[in-house]
C-alpha cells in the first residue's frame, strides 16, 4: 500500500464508505484516521454523516477523538443526530460523546433531533443526559425547534423531561408563540396542558392568544379556564 494517501482521501474513503481500502490505509499509516481535511473533518465526520456503521466503530475503536470539531464546530454527535443515524449517535455515546457540545450557531445535537422529528436519537440524548433546556445563539430550545414544527411526539418527549415551556427566545417568542404562528393546533393545545402561558407578550409585544389563528385563540383559553 502506498504510502501517499491523502487526508481528503480518507475522509472520501469514510463518506462513500470504503471499508476494507479505508482499513489498509489507516493501519498503514494510523496518524491517517485523524487528519482533517479542508473542512476540518475528520473521517468520523464523513462516516457518521454517510452512516455507515462499520467504519464508525473501527475509527472509535482506534481511539480517534469523539468530540473533534469541524470548521463550523460540528462534532460527529450532531452530525449523526441530525443525520438521523441512530446506531452511531449510540456508539458514539458509549464512547463518552460530549451531549451538550456546541457548534457556531450555538446548537446542540438535541437541537437538530427535535427540528428534524428524529425521535429514538432525541430519546437516546436525553436519557444520557441531554440539557432540554439548551439554549442557542438565537435562545431557542430544542422545545422551540420541536413546536415551530409541530413535532407532536417530540414535543411531549421533552415536557416528559422538564423542557421548560416559558423560556423565550431572541424575538421573545415562547414554543407556544411557535405553535400558534405555525397553527400547530395539537402542539399549541399540548403545550398550554403543560403549562405554556398564552399571556407572555413577544418583541412585538403579542401574545400567543393574539398570534391564534382561527378559533384556536378561544381553545386555548378554554383549557387555562379549565
Amino acid at each position: 500500500m502506498e504510502a501517499s494517501v491523502s487526508n481528503v482521501e480518507v475522509c472520501n474513503l469514510a463518506y462513500t464508505g470504503e471499508f476494507d481500502q479505508l482499513k489498509k490505509c489507516i493501519l498503514s499509516d494510523q496518524s491517517l484516521a485523524s487528519k482533517i481535511d479542508q473542512d476540518h473533518r475528520t473521517a468520523l465526520h464523513w462516516a457518521c454523516s454517510a452512516g455507515h456503521t462499520d467504519i464508525v466503530a473501527f475509527l472509535l475503536d482506534l481511539g480517534v477523538d469523539v468530540d473533534v470539531k469541524d470548521d463550523a464546530s460540528w462534532t460527529p454527535l450532531h452530525i449523526a443526530a441530525s443525520a438521523g443515524r441512530e446506531e452511531i449517535v449510540k456508539a458514539l455515546i458509549s464512547k463518552g460523546a460530549q451531549l451538550n457540545s456546541v457548534n457556531q450557531n450555538g446548537c446542540t445535537p438535541l437541537h437538530y433531533a427535535a427540528s428534524k422529528d428524529r425521535y429514538e436519537i432525541a430519546l437516546l440524548l436525553l436519557e444520557n443526559g441531554a440539557d432540554p433546556n439548551a439554549t442557542d445563539k438565537l435562545e431557542s430550545t430544542p422545545l422551540h425547534r420541536a413546536s415551530s414544527k409541530g413535532n407532536l411526539r417530540l414535543i411531549q418527549l421533552l415536557l416528559k423531561q422538564s423542557a421548560s415551556t416559558n423560556i423565550q427566545d431572541s424575538e421573545g417568542n415562547t414554543p407556544l408563540h411557535l405553535a400558534c404562528d405555525e397553527e400547530r393546533m395539537e402542539a399549541a393545545k399540548l403545550l398550554v396542558q403543560h403549562g405554556a402561558s398564552i399571556y407572555i407578550e413577544n418583541k412585538e409585544e403579542k401574545t400567543p392568544l393574539q398570534i391564534a389563528k382561527g378559533g384556536l385563540g378561544s381553545i386555548l383559553r378554554r383549557i387555562v379556564e379549565g
